[in-house]
């Protein structure tokens, strides 16, 4: 299983890009700016989005994304899988015939170019050897973080975004064999009534968190505000002691 950031910024600037991760060549987890960074062939192979919640920065590209290639999906649509809240966020504020067409029901309602599979906190999906669990994390809406299993091979998990939670740690302490953790931590310290207000962790509160977790899988944190990437970093540094945290990279290719 190959693992490719395209996008783990909690903004936008130069060299910098909203969370999306590509699963080998057919599968999303999330659909931020970083889906940019596809070329037009890789985006005909999408099959699968798997959205962690609606907030603008995880889902800005599917737009994007179906329009660009519109003629390959007929037929042969995308599969959208996410939470029912999530599902009326699309319907309502993206695509509703205003901000932009109601892929849902194009060409026609009988052949779709999307398609929505609604998922539930703590469903497991599998895709060709893959295991996909959603599990439910606390944010400022109803979201969920994954951990994704390939059959006789190594595993990952993504918190997606989060502030201090206990049932996605929960989750994970019962997968030893966790090869890498991708977690969340937007804002540095100085940030605290704004990182509680967003619903995201700060370098504190994920020292906490971090100690509910049983295992030592490789850690890399996502998420960053843009310009306080390397005071986050420190922060942590200086509070964690006995992991190594790296920053996730834009680019960066996992393969397990």
């Amino acid at each position: 299983m190959q693992i490719r950031v395209l996008g783990c910024s909690g903004g936008i600037g130069a060299g910098l890009r909203t969370t999306s991760l590509l699963i080998d060549d057919d599968v999303l987890i999330d659909c931020g700016s970083g889906v940019g960074e596809l070329t037009l062939d890789e985006m005909c192979g999408i099959r699968h989005i798997f959205l962690t919640h609606g907030h603008l920065d995880h889902i800005t590209f599917i737009p994007f994304l179906v329009d660009s290639v519109f003629e390959a999906l007929v037929d042969n649509p995308i599969t959208i899988h996410l939470q029912k809240e999530t599902l009326q966020m699309l319907r309502e504020h993206i695509f509703n015939w205003q901000i932009w067409p109601d892929f849902a029901k194009l060409p026609d309602d009988a052949n779709p170019v999307i398609k929505y599979d609604v998922i539930t906190p703590g469903q497991q999906i599998t895709l060709s050897e893959r295991n996909l669990e959603a599990i439910p994390v606390t944010h400022t809406q109803p979201a969920v973080g994954y951990r994704i299993q390939e059959a006789g091979g190594g595993s990952f998990a993504f918190s997606g975004d989060t502030r201090g939670t206990d049932r996605f740690w929960q989750v994970l302490n019962a997968y030893p064999d966790l090869d890498i953790l991708f977690v969340e931590c937007a804002y540095a310290d100085h940030e605290e009534v704004l990182s509680q207000i967003a619903g995201h962790h700060r370098p504190s509160t994920l020292a906490q968190d971090l100690r509910k977790l049983h295992h030592q899988p490789a850690i890399y944190i996502t998420h960053h505000k843009p310009g306080e990437e390397k005071q986050i970093m420190r922060e942590l540094a200086a509070l964690v002691h006995d992991r190594e945290l790296k920053a996730l990279r834009q680019g960066q290719i996992f393969e397990l």
